[in-house]
């Protein structure tokens, strides 16, 4: 089969293979179909040649609010993805069983990168969410809906990769764990894994890892006090020890409130690494402090993490989470799916969600997107 497009001559990262090599990367028939030196072109081939560039398989951005015009938080995704390098986006609890079929018919059927989704327990979803209004979708118990969340899990499972709920003071008032209880009996009746969302007490971190189960993940994991993962001694709670060691993920979803560099460097000193770096970006949020995808995984990439790690936290380990191996690698036969990067030099200021700033001296940009093996940006 004849090569559709050839990326030729880019640093190719892709953690999936334990890959870093100056490299071509070649797609045909919307996957990945070749990685070698000096990859031969037919007459109908599009040549990108990216020697400056760094190669890497499409970005995954793990939680994302992307049901623009349903929910007010919402953001147009591919807008984003454009400017983020992300070609698949994961919306976690926009839409619920009430109105998820306009999410799909409207949103992520028309769009043009990949929209995968975690169907809140909750009727309709992240609905009250706003510069003016803030309601607690799961403060409500009677907004619980487990029957018909199952249904449409089950009858969405292209689309649906598992359960969201959000617990905490912000989301769940003084419900405690309730919400996430009855999350739990749905994603134990579909088969799929739960994301939590974790604020304010109550419940507390520990109550919410003590109910999680391997593959389930906890999102806003290196949030600030209170509700950290981290002692004031600088250590990893024990209760967060052992959550990962019987495989519970750790996502970032920095967000609005939800990111403190105090929490993260505590956590990268004592090598506890997140298992997955997202944005959470959504109306409040992508003017800042979260901006976008690669923001994100800057600021991780300046607080010492190794750039394959970074690239890894949004891509081969993203894909894990989402049981979709096909997605976040170059491995011949993958979804043809890219991101190009570069790491750009110089003083950087970033925020965090709680108002400290860090002046990095790297920042990742953005450089080009292909997706289903074509160029898709810039144009």
């Amino acid at each position: 089969m004849p090569f559709d497009l050839i990326l030729r001559g880019g640093r190719v990262i892709d953690p999936s293979q334990k890959l870093d090599a100056v490299t071509d990367v070649a797609f045909a028939g919307g996957k990945v179909a070749a990685i070698g030196s000096a990859l031969k072109a037919d007459p109908g081939t599009d040549v990108r040649d990216v020697p400056q560039l760094i190669v890497t398989p499409g970005l995954i951005d793990l939680h994302t609010h992307v049901y623009w015009g349903g929910t007010s938080l919402g953001i147009d995704a591919e807008e984003f993805c454009r400017l983020s390098g992300v070609t698949t986006a994961i919306d976690t609890g926009s839409a619920g069983p009430g109105n998820f079929a306009g999410f799909r018919k409207h949103v992520i059927e028309p769009s043009q990168v990949r929209i995968l989704a975690y169907l809140h327990v909750s009727h309709a979803g992240i609905f009250g969410f706003s510069h003016r209004i803030m309601v607690g979708e799961s403060e409500e118990l009677r907004l619980m809906n487990p029957i018909e969340a199952a249904k449409v899990a089950d009858a969405n499972r292209d689309l649906i990769v598992g359960i969201k709920v959000r617990v905490g003071l912000h989301s769940s008032g003084t419900s405690g764990t309730v919400p996430l209880d009855i999350a739990l009996q749905v994603a134990d009746e579909v088969g799929m894994p739960l994301m939590a969302h974790i604020d304010h007490p109550p419940p507390s971190y520990e109550e919410v890892l003590a109910r999680l189960r391997p593959g389930d993940v906890l999102t806003h994991a290196f949030r600030p006090f209170p509700n950290t993962p981290a002692t004031a001694q600088g250590t990893v709670k024990k209760a967060v020890l052992d959550a990962r060691e019987r495989g519970v993920l750790f996502d970032i979803g920095h967000g609005k409130g939800s990111f403190a560099f105090k929490t993260a460097r505590a956590m990268l000193a004592n090598g506890f690494y997140p298992d997955t770096i997202s944005s959470d970006i959504h109306m409040l949020c992508i003017d800042g402090p979260a901006y976008d995808q690669v923001t994100t995984m800057s600021k991780f990439l300046c607080m010492g993490m190794e750039l394959s790690d970074v690239i890894a936290a949004s891509t081969v380990n993203a894909a894990m989470a989402l049981r979709r191996p096909e997605l976040g690698s170059l491995k011949p036969g993958s979804v043809g799916d890219a991101t190009l990067i570069s790491v750009r030099a110089g003083q950087f200021d970033y925020e965090d969600a709680v108002g400290e700033h860090l002046i990095g001296d790297r920042k990742i940009v953005s450089e080009g997107v292909v997706i289903g093996g074509r160029w898709w940006h810039p144009k």
